[in-house]
């Protein structure tokens, strides 16, 4: 099958421009008579939902927390980034682009990645016309500093709350058309199905997290902006209700998906404690600006007190190995060479997997206060996390999973394969191929959400007739059947163990085979692994009370479940994807350094998986990239 990407002709740097210039329109009367259906209320599903209202649509609001403002999006820390060049230190569109091209080891599609970059300025001045309090300099202006990949300042933030800051500004926006009636929101509901009819998604089936009432929503388009999948692997940076259960009930009803090996492990987080943890802890990458990542040289000296360490016995891996860049290298890098030092037997802490995040020499060089004012609370939150005070001595960092750069697949128009269904935000595919920079995850869903799906999904709703299909559709109830008889048959099995037990169990599957370093025998190995354990769960899994009410024990197996056959699929697209790239990194498949190799002639293309029924593999397809502007080179940040 062909992937028709949809992108505009001429040149990169015209074609969003072209393409609003002949997009179709809707007449504001006629707006009305449309009703769209948005699932996710993080960065890009609030400010999507907010401003499709505000054009004049109907639109549906679906999420599962009491209130929009707990998304995950507010746990983003650092900041957002944007081509505005206020420092004068070079940056530029096209430098923006560039950077994240490269940081994403050239899998991504070009022209998307120059939209991003193109639209990036906008989404400052949209913020800041809402209020959010980003840091500002002495003489008022905006404050900006560095992240992961980059040699400039282009990253504008908010202290360590600029996931939380942003979403306040989203959801401020979203409330106001809540209040005109112009959005409907539901929460605490949670999209169990998509309905699909004649080849169209037509709407959701959703149950009640309270009542347990499942019930359908009929739709002339729908929104998916449900996030990403870390949790997968049991332990990441998530907060415990993110899950890929939304995206992977669409790829079941025929949407494909793209790329679901590449999964971002991020280089600074809280190290893994014991077995009793639920999630980890993130520490913003913005850290990195002023903290210096080391280990000792000698073996001998990982157990002492990192301040009895003197200087000539340190060793600042980053450093040395990428000059140019130094700790500020991308986070694929960062968190192999954290592994790899790990792996030598001079990692630090209990468990020997953790480095040191030092910030003596800043603070001697800035002072206390300086800090204190750009990572005061991410430095309490670590002391109340470890007990150990950070400006007293250095941090204790271990790469953990965090981001999931796979997706559904989605055109130039962030329409998936599945006419009427939209895909915005980390629930896409389409920006950051195999690696995100830092700081680019909230600038993708507020420009989804605020400035490009806005005009394709217009142009899209004018080439067809507003009007819903009845909700006692044969496909509706059709749907509804299966999801009630999916959640009686998890009642039903009572078993021994929990869906966290089995939860646990596949990320240690996935963090062993399919997590920082993949190799062949491995992924086998995990696969096999992967088709066990979900065996043993649908014969073995104890799920108490009923589906009548509250009872978030059947909400997480449910979700397991879907983990569970999602799993294999991660860990066959990396069996199938035989190169290095990004954060996918083959043993087998690696320069003399030890850094990844890609191989362009045979892997350079999105690959796009169609699901084909239970116990079946699904077929691979490929959209190939085109790359009209940049020329593929190896990535190097030496």
């Amino acid at each position: 099958m062909s992937l028709d990407a949809k992108v505009p002709s001429g040149p990169l740097a015209e074609k969003w421009t072209r393409f609003k210039r002949e997009q179709r329109l809707i007449s504001p009367a006629n707006k009305a008579k449309y009703t769209i259906i948005v699932v996710g209320t993080g960065l890009a599903g609030a400010s999507a939902a907010a401003t499709l209202a505000e054009l004049g649509y109907k639109v549906l609001v679906f999420c599962f927390h009491d209130t929009p403002r707990r998304a995950h999006s507010i746990a983003a820390q650092g900041g957002i980034n944007a081509a505005k060049n206020y420092r004068n230190d070079g940056d530029s569109v096209f430098r923006l682009f560039y950077d994240t091209i490269k940081g994403g080891d050239f899998r991504s599609r070009e022209a998307n990645v120059y939209r991003l970059a193109e639209v990036s300025g906008n989404i400052i001045d949209q913020c800041v016309a809402q209020g959010v309090p980003f840091a500002r300099e002495y003489g008022g202006l905006l404050e900006t500093r560095s992240f992961g990949g980059a040699q400039l300042q282009r990253t504008f933030y908010c202290r360590g709350q600029t996931g939380q800051q942003l979403l306040l500004g989203a959801y401020q926006a979203l409330c106001r058309q809540i209040s005109y009636g112009a959005v409907h929101m539901f929460p605490r509901c949670e999209m169990l199905d998509l309905v699909v009819i004649d080849g169209r998604a037509r709407g959701i089936v959703t149950r009640h997290l309270v009542t347990g009432k499942i019930e359908s929503f009929a739709a002339d388009a729908v929104v998916l902006a449900t996030g990403g999948y870390s949790n997968v692997f049991y332990l990441s940076t998530n907060a415990i209700g993110c899950n890929v259960s939304a995206t992977y009930r669409a790829y079941k009803r025929g949407a494909f998906f793209a790329n679901p090996c590449f999964t971002q492990i991020h280089p600074t987080c809280i190290p893994v404690s014991g077995e009793h943890q639920s999630k980890l802890t993130l520490m913003s990458e913005s850290l990195r600006n002023d903290g210096r990542v080391w280990v000792p040289k000698r073996r001998e000296d990982v157990g002492k007190h990192p301040n009895d360490i003197p200087e000539s016995d340190r060793d600042y891996f980053l450093e040395r190995k990428y000059p140019s860049y130094g700790n500020l290298a991308p986070r694929d890098i960062a968190s192999r060479a954290a592994k790899e030092v790990c792996d030598e037997g001079r990692g630090v802490g209990p468990s020997g997997r953790g480095v040191y995040l030092d910030f003596a020499d800043a603070i001697r060089r800035q002072g206390i206060e300086r800090i204190r004012e750009k990572y005061g609370n991410l430095f309490d939150m670590y002391e109340r996390i470890t007990g150990e005070n950070a400006y007293t001595q250095p941090m204790r960092i271990y790469p953990a999973p965090h981001y999931t750069m796979g997706g559904l697949w989605v055109n130039y128009e962030l329409m998936s394969n599945l006419p009427g269904l939209f895909v915005i935000g980390e629930a896409n595919f389409s920006d950051h191929g195999a690696n995100r920079l830092g700081a680019s995850a909230l600038m993708q869903g507020l420009a989804d959400g605020y400035f490009i799906l806005p005009s394709t999904l217009t142009h899209w709703l004018a080439g067809v007739k507003p009007g819903l299909p009845p909700l006692d559709h044969p496909e509706f109830r059709r749907c509804e059947a299966e999801a009630h008889q999916r959640l009686k048959r998890l009642l039903s099995i009572g078993g021994q163990k929990t869906a966290v037990e089995f939860h646990r169990h596949l990320g240690h599957i996935l963090w062993d085979h399919v997590g920082m370093a993949r190799r062949r025998e491995g992924l086998l190995q995990a696969i096999e692994q992967i088709r066990n354990l979900r065996e043993e769960f649908w014969r073995n899994v104890r799920v108490p009370g009923s589906d009548a009410d509250l009872n978030m024990a059947l909400e997480r197996a449910n979700r397991v479940a879907d983990y569970l056959e999602f799993a294999e699929l991660m860990a066959l697209d990396a069996l199938r994807r035989e190169e290095s790239c990004g954060g996918h990194f083959r043993v087998e498949h690696q320069t003399a350094d030890g850094e990844a190799k890609r191989d362009d002639e045979r892997f350079c293309h999105v690959a796009a998986w169609e699901y084909t029924g239970p116990d079946r593999e699904p077929i691979r397809h490929e959209e190939p990239l085109i790359f009209e502007t940049v020329k593929l080179t190896e990535r190097s940040y030496k």
